[in-house]
C-alpha cells in the first residue's frame, strides 16, 4: 500500500485497532518512547494490541530522576520489553563538559537523540511515536502515516487529545508521570524542560520547538 492508501485504511480505526493492524501489515516496527507525560497511554495500547513489541528508550543521560523511576514503574507493571539506547559516550561527555544545551541545543539533541536513532532506523520498515495534533501547530498538520527522512512514520494517537489520553490513563488505573502533578506537561531533558502547558515548557526562551527526532 502507498501512503494515501495507508492513511485511508487506518483513519476510521481506533488507536488500538491501528496498532493491531500495524502488526499485520509490517514485520519490522520501531517504537520509541520518552516515558513522558502521556506515554502510559500509547504504551498501554501496545501492551494490549502487541505486547511483544520492543520499546526503545533514548537515554540522553539528562532525564529527570522522576522519568527514570516512572519508566521502571511502567516496565514492571506491564512487563514491558524496554531497550535503552544511548549516543556515543565520547560525544555525550562533550555535551556535558561543554554545556552544549545552552549554546546549541540543536547539536545537543542531535548527538544524544537523533544520531543513536539514525544508527538503528535502517533496520525497520516503520517507526511509531506518540505525537498528537494538540501538542503544537506543526504537529496539528500530521497524518497517521507520513514518509520522513527515509522511513515511514506512524502516529497511532495523532488525533487523540491530551485530555482523552489523561482520561484513559486514569480509567485504566495507570500511574501518572510524577512531574505531571507538579505542573510539567511535556517532559524531556532536565536542562531544557520547565513547567508549562502543552509543549510551552520546552526550550524556554528559544526558537526551538522540536528535538529533531520527528520533525
Amino acid at each position: 500500500m502507498n501512503l494515501e492508501e495507508l492513511n485511508k485504511k487506518y483513519l476510521p480505526l481506533s488507536p488500538l485497532e491501528r496498532i493491531q493492524e500495524l502488526k499485520k501489515d509490517f514485520k519490522t516496527v520501531l517504537y520509541t518512547s520518552s516515558f513522558g507525560g502521556t506515554a502510559a497511554y500509547l504504551i498501554h495500547l501496545f501492551h494490549l494490541g502487541n505486547p511483544e513489541q520492543v520499546i526503545h528508550f533514548l537515554d540522553t543521560t539528562y532525564h529527570f530522576p522522576e522519568t527514570l523511576s516512572y519508566k521502571k514503574e511502567l516496565t514492571e507493571l506491564l512487563n514491558l520489553n524496554v531497550v535503552d539506547l544511548k549516543g556515543d559516550e565520547f560525544r555525550n561527555k562533550f555535551t556535558r563538559t561543554d554545556e552544549t544545551w545552552k549554546k546549541d541545543p540543536d547539536l545537543c539533541c542531535s548527538i544524544n537523540k537523533v544520531e543513536p536513532l539514525e544508527k538503528i532506523k535502517v533496520d525497520y520498515e516503520v517507526w511509531v511515536s506518540g505525537l498528537m495534533h494538540s501538542q503544537n501547530e506543526i504537529r496539528s498538520k500530521l497524518s497517521i502515516f507520513e514518509a520522513r527522512n527515509g522511513i515511514l512514520k506512524f502516529y497511532p494517537i495523532i488525533d487523540v487529545t491530551e485530555e482523552e489520553a489523561k482520561e484513559y490513563i486514569l480509567k485504566n488505573n495507570l500511574p501518572l508521570h510524577p512531574l505531571k502533578l507538579q505542573g510539567y506537561n511535556s517532559i524531556g531533558c532536565t536542562h531544557c524542560t520547565t513547567k508549562g502547558k502543552a509543549r510551552e515548557g520546552r526550550w524556554i526562551n528559544k526558537s526551538k520547538t522540536e528535538c529533531g527526532l520527528h520533525l
